[in-house]
């Protein structure tokens, strides 16, 4: 039982590491796509799914392999691979869209 207590406390620092690094992506690019519904519904049921575990495993990856990015000098950049890259994937890409940014509205 003390075992799980570590476990879960671990997951409670990384994830609230993981909600302090994300608002620094909030100044995403604009893009200007226009998805279909079908995009949309792909998009939401198996798309980001698939992203939220990727950014999730490779959180966990990123803190097992920690130790020796910091003997290397490239934590920074393990992170930008293994965290960011699909956590824009998964929070900061408009339904349906095939790149991460910010969707704007424009007018005809």
């Amino acid at each position: 039982m003390r075992m799980f207590g570590h476990i879960k406390q671990s997951l409670m620092v990384l994830a609230s590491l993981l909600m302090l690094t994300l608002p620094m992506q909030s100044q995403a690019e604009e893009i200007y796509e226009n998805p279909s519904a079908v995009a949309m519904a792909l998009d939401g049921l198996i798309v980001r799914p698939i992203t939220l575990v990727a950014t999730v495993l490779g959180t966990a990856i990123w803190v097992v392999t920690l130790p020796f990015s910091l003997l290397g000098g490239n934590a920074g950049d393990a992170a930008e691979s293994f965290i960011m890259v699909p956590a824009r994937a998964t929070f900061i890409r408009c339904l349906g869209c095939t790149s991460s940014g910010r969707k704007i509205e424009y007018d005809d």
